[in-house]
């Protein structure tokens, strides 16, 4: 009897599984659960699953880097890859080299998780959208070279608004470095300070095509644009990423250029329109400015002047003779009152109490009110209506 190791017996299963040509190269359709992303190394863990059974999966991140979607747990996956045995746990699994989602494509499977995503972030928020201006000068476009948008652009541009300068920046719409060009010829057109607007466009084509318009990189590039951006990519039915986030979405870059500038026809029209207002505006107004100078000549101090100064001269003699009544009234109370005070102030003065033989007595310039301020020989003056007495005092009676 040969005995064997368990690492022996590991490899010996190992080395018949990888060789088995059918399992090689082979194709498994399962629901994933159990999903994990290995961080920093970027390998995928998974479980493929169905009604009855399931089975381990990993996908190494060179392999995960080319997948269009974001994988997760309950979604329904064709993987393509070798089965294969993990010698240290003796178990087999499925080392995924390929996987797309079973019933919707990959594509459109990461443009409708992309779309979730940045719609819950709010990138595509109308409160974000950035107004156009009505006459712009200047019109960024990113966009090929070689393409026909830019030559449509030109002849629409050129045709409604002759007056507007339009700038290119070559840019790469399609294939692996299409989306970072895009980024940079947005970033390079919002740095020139007098460009008013950016079209961000190309052709129609699949959705594999257009697929540099449905990558994050260029949606927040287009986010971030301080101008406002259309985005004008394929036909009328095609949709992208750079639609939602723009400010503005054209169906096709012909209709970009119909959106970004305004028709000569229309504002010749608009100007027409604005002359014949002004020019009628002016003459109602002068028509009636006429007939306000006509009113004021008929009926005013220009039409006769003599009698307008006579009733002014009227109405002067009017105030004057109420003002000289009011004059005479306040004069008449005031010697009314001047009287009367004066008879107050005579009855009251101590002339009149001498005049009818009263006297004063003083003392050393001082009145005296009593006889007990006079002592016997003191010199005292008597004060008269018409002269002064000085006394000495033989006598103080008291009573």
């Amino acid at each position: 009897m040969t005995i064997i190791t368990v690492s022996q017996i590991n490899t010996y299963i190992k080395a018949l599984l990888d060789e088995s040509l059918p399992l090689k190269n082979i194709f498994i359709t399962g629901e994933i659960s159990n999903f994990k992303k290995h961080f920093p190394s970027g390998h995928l863990y998974f479980t493929l699953k169905d009604e009855k059974s399931q089975l381990k999966a990993v996908m190494f991140k060179t392999s995960a880097l080319r997948l269009k979607f974001d994988p997760d747990n309950g979604m329904k996956v064709i993987c393509r890859g070798r089965i294969s045995v993990f010698e240290r746990n003796g178990e087999y699994q499925i080392y995924v080299e390929d996987m797309q989602p079973d019933g919707l494509g990959s594509l459109n499977l990461a443009f409708e998780q992309l779309k979730l995503k940045l719609f819950n972030e709010g990138l595509f928020d109308e409160k974000y959208k950035k107004s156009l201006p009505k006459y712009p000068q200047k019109i960024g476009i990113a966009t090929s070279s070689t393409g026909a948008v830019f030559h449509d652009i030109q002849d629409i541009t050129k045709r409604r608004y002759p007056l507007c300068e339009l700038v290119l920046a070559p840019t790469l719409v399609q294939g692996a470095d299409a989306a970072p060009d895009i980024v940079k010829s947005i970033k390079l057109l919002d740095s020139i300070e007098d460009i008013d607007i950016i079209i961000v466009g190309r052709g129609g084509g699949s959705i594999e095509d257009l697929w540099a318009f449905n990558t994050e990189e260029v949606a927040k590039a287009v986010f971030e644009c301080n101008k406002p951006i259309i985005s004008a990519v394929g036909h009328e039915t095609d949709t992208t990423i750079c639609d939602f986030v723009a400010d503005l979405r054209a169906p096709t870059p012909s209709a970009a250029a119909e959106l970004a500038v305004p028709d000569m026809k229309d504002i010749k029209t608009f100007l027409r329109n604005v002359n014949y207002t002004l020019e009628s505006s002016l003459v109602r107004r002068l028509d009636y400015e006429k007939q306000r100078l006509d009113d004021i000549c008929e009926n005013s101090i220009i039409s006769s002047p003599s009698q307008f100064f006579e009733h002014k001269k009227d109405a002067l003699e009017n105030v004057i003779s109420i003002i000289s009544e009011e004059y005479n009234k306040i004069i008449y109370d005031k010697r009314n009152e001047l009287s009367l005070n004066a008879g107050k102030l005579d009855a009251l003065s101590p002339l009149s109490v001498l005049a009818r033989g009263y006297s004063i007595i003083l003392k050393n310039n001082a009145l005296i009110k009593s006889a007990n301020n006079i002592n016997v020989g003191d010199n005292i003056e008597a004060k008269l209506s018409d002269g002064l007495i000085k006394c000495t005092v033989n006598e103080v009676k008291y009573e």
